[in-house]
């Protein structure tokens, strides 16, 4: 599985330690930035996360804010793209179950690289639900075209 990652400069320490933690479990990892500690500012680097898991190039994305909530919300902006910003195991997994997610958003204040580990062991290895979940996937990407 291709992962895209993306981190401003509050989840850049945390965005290192996923990245080689994914590199661990086989999966390819490709870092779209940012690249220092450095202030910067997050738009840039969810968009282009966002970009490559929306145009399909990129399975699933890992954005990494301070609060996760910026990150979550470029992305979103992204046709093709649900963004899930998740707290622990459970919204990990309902995050797929349910939105079939295809990009989780951490934010770096409230996590440390145990938890996340956790949330994204559960967040690869759950498959979308179907029924009524399924549906209404379908609606959010229908509504999606009529824009």
């Amino acid at each position: 599985m291709r992962i895209a990652i993306g981190a401003d400069h509050g989840g850049f320490d945390l965005k290192g330690k996923v990245i080689k933690y994914l590199k661990s479990k086989g999966y390819e990892v490709k870092d779209f930035g940012c690249y220092t500690a450095e202030s910067c500012d997050y738009p840039k680097y969810g968009f282009l996360v966002a970009g490559a898991v929306g145009n399909k190039k990129f399975s699933r994305g890992i954005l990494i804010c301070k609060s996760g909530i910026g990150m979550s919300i470029v992305a979103n902006k992204v046709r093709g793209v649900r963004a899930a910003l998740v707290s622990d195991v459970e919204s990990a997994r309902s995050s797929r179950e349910h939105n079939d997610a295809n990009i989780i958003v951490f934010g770096s204040k409230s996590m440390n690289i145990y938890k996340v580990k956790k949330m994204l062991d559960v967040w690869f290895s759950t498959r979308r639900l179907g029924g009524r979940h399924l549906r209404r996937v379908k609606q959010i990407s229908d509504l999606e075209a009529s824009q």
